[in-house]
């Protein structure tokens, strides 16, 4: 028995429509997004950049800052499936993906899909589990499919996942492997909002959360055309041999133990395609792969004897001064 898994609908929307008509489309989701979840416009641009480009997206941060709200308005924005797994300790693959149970009725076996069967997916504080459940989610970040036993399920499309992160010197914590870091195409952190937003929001918060409300700006099959669109976007050699330039003092960084994979550069010139698309443009320019470095490269490298994404802020500031060595393309 197949799990009841929606597929990805037959978009009814021109591959060929004009920039102007998909930037709109793309400003309108991030302005839906932004009514519930105020004063970050860079995170919500980055956010739709990610899942443009079919990514999954890693937030680092303290407790009560936004994340949860963040994903729900976004599957919302886009009438997707929302599913929140809360991960800890005692969580088991199966929790995740599902399980096969006999079913007596009918004499045979019957898989029953887990909570990783939405189109959005929040890993709710994933480094409070082991690693074993951990890997649960690597095919499906990484084929949109998961297995068990000797059978392959697919997953819905679009499929994202939202993971958020304590920091490493949280109690109860366990870091993320490299393999696991590297299917996350960006890491961010959200941080506190201004204090004129802060004050409007708790002036404004009654008992219903704003979020309950929110309502579908984009149907799915229209984002899985604004995903095919990120193709389209152009990247001149001079930008790639840009990108690659910096990727290439990750390698010979004597600060830097593990470098930025061939997955990596991959990742980079990916967004980078799909954060042009969001600004209203079909070609990339040097600046959108400059906005992009730290948050699709500092995660993928390994400093020193530390673990890779072990050290936010410190890998952050080497992956900065790798980017100040490399002449920008103009």
């Amino acid at each position: 028995m197949k799990p009841p898994a929606p597929a990805a609908s037959m978009s009814t929307v021109p591959r060929d429509e004009p920039i102007e008509v998909s930037q709109s489309r793309l400003r309108d989701l991030q302005e839906n997004v932004e009514t519930v979840f105020r004063g970050k416009p860079r995170v919500v641009r980055l956010t739709v950049a990610c899942l443009l480009a079919r990514g999954h997206l890693l937030l680092e941060d303290v407790p009560g800052v936004g994340k949860t709200t963040l994903a729900l308005a976004i599957a919302r924005s886009m009438g997707l499936g929302f599913q929140r797994i809360q991960f800890t300790s005692d969580l088991l693959p199966s929790d995740i993906v599902g399980v096969t149970i006999f079913a007596q009725t009918r004499g045979e076996f019957e898989f029953k899909p887990g909570p990783i069967f939405n189109n959005v997916i929040l890993a709710d504080e994933i480094n409070r589990t082991t690693p074993r459940t951990q890997s649960a989610l690597l095919e499906a970040m990484s084929d949109g499919r998961v297995s068990v036993e000797d059978r392959t399920w697919d997953l819905p499309s679009p499929f994202l996942v939202i993971a958020t992160q304590n920091p490493l010197e949280h109690h109860g914590t366990y870091p993320l492997p490299e393999s696991q870091l590297d299917r996350f195409l960006m890491r961010l952190s959200i941080g506190y909002p201004g204090k004129a937003v802060e004050r409007s929001i708790v002036l404004s918060r009654g008992a219903e959360t704003p979020v309950d409300s929110l309502g579908p700006v984009l149907r799915p099959d229209e984002f899985a055309a604004l995903q095919g669109k990120v193709e389209d976007v152009r990247i001149e050699e001079s930008i790639v041999d840009y990108l690659m330039a910096v990727i290439d003092e990750s390698r010979n960084d004597p600060r830097i133990r593990i470098g930025v994979s061939t997955r990596g550069a991959l990742a980079l010139a990916r967004v980078s395609r799909a954060y042009a698309l969001v600004q209203g443009r079909d070609y990339v320019i040097p600046d959108d792969v400059r906005d992009l470095l730290l948050p699709v490269l500092a995660h993928r490298v390994a400093l020193g004897n530390t673990a890779a994404g072990g050290d936010r802020m410190l890998a952050e500031s080497v992956i900065e001064d790798l980017a100040t060595r490399v002449p920008i393309p103009r």
